[in-house]
């Protein structure tokens, strides 16, 4: 599949523990209501999983002007807060498949394209065990969410 858009809405994640889904189920909501709430021609959206990303993030396209980025992020906040990160305020390597030698953060290979991160302050990311679903208070906070991420769209 070719990721052929100016604005990639990409939800990241692991939805087998816990929080970690927000990105994903992000993105299937934004889905699931796009006929009551559309989003502009020129934007697509991306279940990305977990290391798709790196995939991802790494096979660029001239065409991309803005990644936005659902996913989880430890930033001190209570559970369900929600903040918006720059690139530089994401953990190093946050986007690298694990199984890589590579050393070089796929973001950063992105200079000509805006990144933007709605990250999500998880309650309980359940890694290494199979836990599915998010808690109350991540799944509350996906409105937010979502508006800030059609706040991004408006370029």
């Amino acid at each position: 599949m070719t990721y052929d858009a100016e604005v990639l809405v990409v939800g990241c994640g692991n939805v087998l523990f816990k929080d970690d889904g927000f990105g994903p189920a992000t993105i299937d909501k934004i889905e699931e209501d796009l006929d009551k709430r559309p989003l502009p021609d020129n934007v697509m959206t991306i279940d990305a999983g977990t290391s798709a990303p790196h995939y991802l993030f790494s096979l660029p396209n001239p065409m991309w002007k803005k990644i936005i980025i659902l996913d989880i992020a430890n930033f001190g906040g209570k559970p369900g807060d929600i903040k918006k990160l720059s690139k530089d305020q994401v953990p190093e390597g946050k986007y690298q498949d694990p199984h890589s030698v590579s050393v070089a953060d796929p973001l950063d290979e992105l200079e000509e394209v805006e990144i933007v991160i709605i990250a999500c302050q998880p309650e309980k990311v359940s890694s290494p065990f199979v836990e599915y679903g998010l808690s109350e208070t991540v799944e509350a906070a996906m409105p937010k969410a979502i508006d800030m991420v059609y706040e991004e769209v408006k370029i």
